[in-house]
């Protein structure tokens, strides 16, 4: 076990060393890379998630999610083998994006609504895709039509449904003690989120600044694991490292043009799907890497979740495995679907509405155009927040003396 150790620490610091190295000898595609990966966590990550992840803060504080959970107790217990308070995480997750799943099923653990099992079964399967990126940035942005968006979506949610079913096998004999009534009504669903708030105490005050200050932490972690792995793609393009990884491919029979795509969509799943639909390669075959990729979720986005879970003891094992079974089933679930889509017209499997091009390109421009000022605004609300705390915190100890 000790040589194991002193081994691990060795490629550990050599890696560092090396990437150290690199920032050195390629210190402008390092910036570009890193300012890539700015704009991006500037200009959308950052205001798309920050109204999710302040709304769910407070609906945890006001008791709304205890509530919501004694309601659907008897929808997600059956299905997932989690608590109902596990259907606000998964329903959150799906609509803004990863890794918001992670983060509020980490609060659930730390406010004792759910067992270390039921922790590690629901982050497997609430880390999704938000639709805005699926239709706005793939469909529409990288693919050119927004009627394969609703393929994307089928088969990534479809697969990100039978992870959740499988993972209720999942030391599926412990649960927690806790469970909701047998007659969940609405009264009782009211009665169980009034006394939720009345536990957790917090003046509205506090409750809307400790939200500001909680999402703006972690979305601030977001943006340095993206800018992180923006830069390490890069520089494995620029020592021709990539080149090397990629070969590893070959014995999969992938063809070669796919290489290159895949490796950076292992690391950063955004460039790599820009990387795919590059290509001249079968539509299917590229739809079914991207979906790949969508349920694996890249090694960035993993990071960022590794992050959140590291200040609890939920382990982060199942979530990684079930990345590998949710990739798989969404690409084998694009064959089915993408055969209907050949056989049937489009009108008779698709939906009577759906997005223009011009209509999610508005909706992305405005992400673009009010973005960054809603990100200084926040910031430097966090900052004000965070001082006047400060200030009283000295004030009490002054008193104390």
């Amino acid at each position: 076990m000790q040589l194991i150790s002193k081994l691990k620490t060795l490629v550990l610091t050599s890696l560092t060393l090396l990437f150290a190295i690199a920032l050195i000898v390629y210190p402008q595609a390092a910036l570009k890379a890193s300012l890539r990966g700015l704009d991006l966590w500037w200009e959308v990550v950052f205001p798309s998630l920050l109204p999710f992840f302040i709304t769910a803060e407070l609906m945890i504080g006001f008791g709304l999610v205890h509530g919501l959970g004694a309601l659907s107790e008897r929808l997600m217990r059956p299905l997932f083998n989690v608590p109902g308070c596990g259907g606000f995480v998964w329903v959150m997750g799906m609509a803004s994006g990863y890794p918001a799943g992670a983060k509020w099923t980490a609060d659930l653990r730390k406010n004792g609504q759910v067992s270390r099992a039921e922790a590690e079964r629901l982050v497997a399967f609430t880390n999704a895709s938000s639709p805005l990126f699926i239709f706005g940035a793939i469909a529409v942005g990288f693919f050119h039509s927004a009627k394969l968006g609703f393929l994307i979506a089928l088969c990534h949610y479809g697969g990100n449904f039978l992870v959740g079913i499988g993972m209720r096998y999942y030391k599926k004999d412990e649960t927690s003690l806790e469970r909701a009534s047998r007659n969940p009504g609405l009264r009782n669903a009211f009665d169980t989120m009034h006394s939720s708030r009345l536990q957790d105490g917090r003046s509205i005050g506090k409750l809307m600044g400790d939200a500001v200050t909680k999402s703006v932490d972690t979305l601030l972690m977001v943006g340095g694991f993206i800018m992180l792995f923006s830069v390490m793609t890069e520089l494995l393009k620029q020592t021709g490292m990539i080149h090397l990884v990629s070969h590893g491919l070959t014995w999969l029979q992938i063809p070669y043009n796919f290489h290159i795509p895949i490796v950076s969509g292992m690391l950063e799943m955004t460039t790599g799907i820009g990387s795919i639909t590059a290509t001249s390669e079968p539509l299917l075959a590229q739809l079914m890497l991207v979906s790949f990729l969508l349920g694996f979720h890249g090694f960035s986005i993993q990071a960022q979740i590794a992050s959140i879970l590291a200040s609890t003891d939920i382990s982060f094992k199942p979530y990684a495995m079930a990345r590998i079974a949710h990739g798989t089933i969404a690409a084998l679930l694009m064959i089915g679907v993408y055969e209907i889509y050949e056989r049937w017209s489009l009108e008779s499997i698709l939906p009577l509405w759906e997005p223009t091009q011009d209509q999610i390109r508005s909706l992305m421009l405005f992400f673009e155009q009010n973005g960054p000022p809603v990100t200084i605004i926040m910031l430097a609300s966090m900052m004000f927040i965070k001082v006047k705390r400060n200030r009283e915190k000295t004030t009490h100890y002054q008193r104390l003396s």
